[in-house]
């Protein structure tokens, strides 16, 4: 019952294949009657039997009328009419049709080869039917073979068409659905570096925010210029992650724009901060030359990650910053803090969570895309070593 229905659906008409199969029947139906008719001002032709003139007015009608299922059975209809055409020529017309509609729905190879049985009928029916003004066989052959050619060639073009068509909309759909994965990849590539760096600005002042409250809680007695200087900081850091949050949905925002970026001049100001924490931090600088902008950008990232992780998980330990090398040899940032002390009930205590390192991950990709190299561990006396490599051409 499905196989019934799914085959009449697949060989319902629609208007517009209505109206060509209609002008198909139509022309191969006039073709018909031009060839029975007979020109004024010429003779007649000896005219054969009256039963062999009916009999082949009723094939061309057959014919013709075999068209309406060309669609269905293109090859079989074809070969049938090419067989009869040789014998009763009225039914050219319907031949030639048929030749056409074949050449247009199945491979080309289909259609020559039929074009080539045709060729055949045409001749066998040059030496059945000749012609009634003398016209010499080859010459009749030839222009018949013409009217075919002409039919299967237009065919093909037709087909030839359709198919580019198709490769174009194909191409089409294909390039919309490959712009649409690109602008995906760009929009995911832009999250995860607005990510990034929402991650570096705000967790290094939020850091630095959770130390000085940390001791604010554990110091209660602490001395008022202490407590001052604390609540300042706190104050500082937490209008600068503001002001930092504004940028970072100001650039969302905005149509065209880049997150703001930080630069190697800025490492004096993020080591200094650091070091309003209490904690002591030496920076050593042994560069020399100016350090293109990328390198010195992900040099303060990792700066910047390093010391922020080192006040999350060991709070008040010593951390050596240093940043070396040269044009040529590259660019060598290392952040290195002592153990941590054990908490004590005057100072804050440690932070029982401790992340799930995606710093780190986001570094590690940070230096990769720079095409560096990162290295971090647990040095010999309990401490934290973060190290990088990055490339500065000469």
């Amino acid at each position: 019952m499905n196989d019934t229905t799914s085959s009449r659906q697949r060989y319902r008409r629609g208007a517009r294949d209505w109206v060509v199969d209609s002008l198909m029947f139509l022309t191969a139906l006039g073709f018909g009657f031009l060839g029975a008719m007979t020109l004024p001002g010429e003779p007649a032709p000896p005219s054969p039997p009256d039963p062999f003139r009916v009999a082949e007015q009723l094939t061309a009608l057959a014919a013709c009328t075999a068209l309406w299922w060309r669609r269905r059975w293109p090859v079989q209809i074809a070969v049938a009419l090419v067989a009869v055409s040789a014998f009763f020529p009225l039914a050219g017309g319907a031949m030639l049709v048929a030749l056409f509609s074949l050449c247009v729905h199945r491979p080309p190879k289909v259609g020559l080869a039929v074009l080539a049985l045709s060729f055949l009928s045409s001749y066998i029916g040059a030496l059945v039917h000749p012609d009634p003004y003398d016209t010499p066989l080859v010459t009749a052959f030839l222009l018949s073979a013409v009217f075919q050619g002409a039919a299967a060639g237009w065919g093909l073009s037709v087909q030839h068409r359709r198919e580019l068509f198709d490769s174009l909309r194909e191409r089409a759909v294909h390039a919309e659905a490959e712009a649409r994965l690109r602008a995906e990849r760009a929009q995911h590539r832009v999250r995860e570096s607005i990510a990034r760096e929402i991650h570096d600005v705000l967790g290094h002042r939020l850091s630095l925010l959770s130390v000085h409250a940390g001791a604010l809680e554990y110091r209660p007695d602490a001395p008022p210029e202490e407590i001052a200087r604390s609540a300042g900081v706190i104050r500082e850091s937490a209008h600068q992650a503001l002001q930092d949050l504004r940028e970072v949905i100001g650039v969302l925002r905005a149509p065209v724009g880049e997150l703001p970026q930080p630069t190697m001049a800025d490492l004096d100001q993020l080591v200094s901060e650091a070091g309003n924490t209490g904690a002591g931090v030496e920076f050593v600088e042994e560069y020399s030359g100016e350090v293109p902008e990328r390198t010195g950008r992900t040099a303060y990232r990792i700066v910047q990650e390093g010391l922020t992780n080192a006040r999350k998980h060991a709070p008040g330990s010593d951390t050596r910053v240093r940043v070396s090398g040269g044009a040529g040899e590259g660019l060598t940032v290392e952040v290195v803090n002592s153990a941590p002390a054990p908490p004590t009930g005057s100072g804050p205590a440690r932070s029982e969570r401790t992340g799930a390192g995606q710093g780190l991950v986001g570094l590690a990709e940070r230096v990769s895309l720079a095409s560096g190299r990162l290295e971090h561990g647990r040095t010999d006396d309990g401490g934290w070593r973060l190290s990088a490599w990055l490339p500065w051409s000469a």
